[in-house]
């Protein structure tokens, strides 16, 4: 009796071990984008768009995002940033990376997507926060038009302080005639929440400046 309660012990010992191992194996990387408004906490999707988390986890782990700022603020639309200084110097980025805009994901509130100009294959460092329901940004067809902007993660934590971001008040700033933040809203760093969620990503040498995603869109 003794030695079947200890068999049972260690089935259960081994089931538990297993189970945490395939939840160490699956957990998505998270991401904090601490703001001078508060924190965001986002959810990545590497399944989803491998190459764009991959290039995104880079600049965080580069430390490119810090001292930046939201430069782009449209309170019914999104909030974007990622790109330039709060004098408004652009930052030089790596080459832009494809579009996986084609992955399901779908540009709703709270999600986080990658800006780019009008070129589908032009994104680099810069992004943008859903505010509401944007699904005619969602990927339709491999056509200039029907590539859409690709989604790469979703805000878990926070969505407060994406609507306080939202809600500040815009006007011309820097080279922007309109949308920028009359106070600058900083984004004073984003940080790896689970290093263990992923491999470090390699760095790679910066690249000629992509032009800036307030182009598009």
């Amino acid at each position: 009796m003794h030695k079947q309660g200890w068999i049972y012990r260690l089935l259960a010992a081994l089931l538990l071990g297993a189970a945490m191992l395939n939840s160490q194996a699956g957990e998505a990387p998270q991401v904090k984008i601490e703001t001078s408004l508060g924190d965001i906490v986002v959810l990545l999707e590497p399944d989803k768009a491998p190459k764009t988390v991959e290039n995104f986890l880079t600049y965080v782990k580069d430390g490119f995002y810090s001292n930046t700022i939201f430069h782009r603020v449209i309170s019914n639309f999104m909030i974007q940033g990622g790109g330039f200084t709060p004098e408004y110097q652009r930052k030089p980025t790596r080459a832009p990376i494809e579009n996986e805009a084609d992955n399901g994901l779908s540009n709703i509130r709270g999600t986080i997507a990658m800006a780019r100009t009008m070129d589908p294959h032009s994104a680099t460092a810069q992004f943008f926060i859903n505010v509401k329901d944007n699904t005619f940004l969602d990927f339709t067809s491999k056509s200039p038009r029907g590539w859409g902007y690709t989604v790469f993660g979703r805000v878990i934590k926070g969505m407060d302080t994406v609507d306080r971001i939202r809600s500040v008040a815009t006007g011309p700033g820097g080279p922007f005639p309109t949308d920028a933040p009359r106070e600058p809203v900083i984004i004073k760093g984003i940080t790896l929440l689970n290093p263990q969620a992923v491999a470090a990503p390699e760095s790679a040498p910066a690249s000629t400046p992509a032009a800036p995603a307030s182009a598009s869109k």
